[in-house]
């Protein structure tokens, strides 16, 4: 991979990584605030519904934070770009629609298949 293209995709991650660590971090001030003050037991059940779907966004964003810090060291280490199935470059419009991209379509494409027929057995 060129060297524009691994500063390009290295400020991608790294702006993407700010923007939901800020997310994070919103959503951490906001639960430190206090508890919900509904006064009717149905607003409050709704309120509570929507805080626990905002934490599962909120815990599957922070597992995303995982695999954005993987790619960057992936960048680092000179193997970012390349399936770590077959060995050979991922398509550069794949990584920029997936930044932390970690296989070919056809080597997704295939885990995948996998994974359903193991399920499905």
């Amino acid at each position: 991979m060129e060297e524009a293209h691994q500063r390009y995709f290295r400020r991608k991650l790294n702006d993407w990584k700010a923007e939901i660590q800020r997310e994070l971090d919103s959503t951490r001030e906001e639960l430190a605030s206090g508890p919900l003050k509904e006064a009717d037991a149905t607003d409050r059940a709704s309120s509570e519904t929507d805080w626990s779907i905002e934490l599962r966004r909120r815990d599957r964003q922070r597992k995303l934070i995982a695999k954005i810090d993987a790619a960057l060291r992936r960048l680092d280490n000179g193997e970012y770009g390349y399936c770590i199935i077959t060995g050979e470059p991922i398509a550069l419009a794949r990584l920029d629609a997936r930044p932390i991209a970690t296989m070919t379509v056809e080597a997704q494409e295939k885990h995948e298949r996998r994974e359903r027929q193991t399920r499905d057995e």
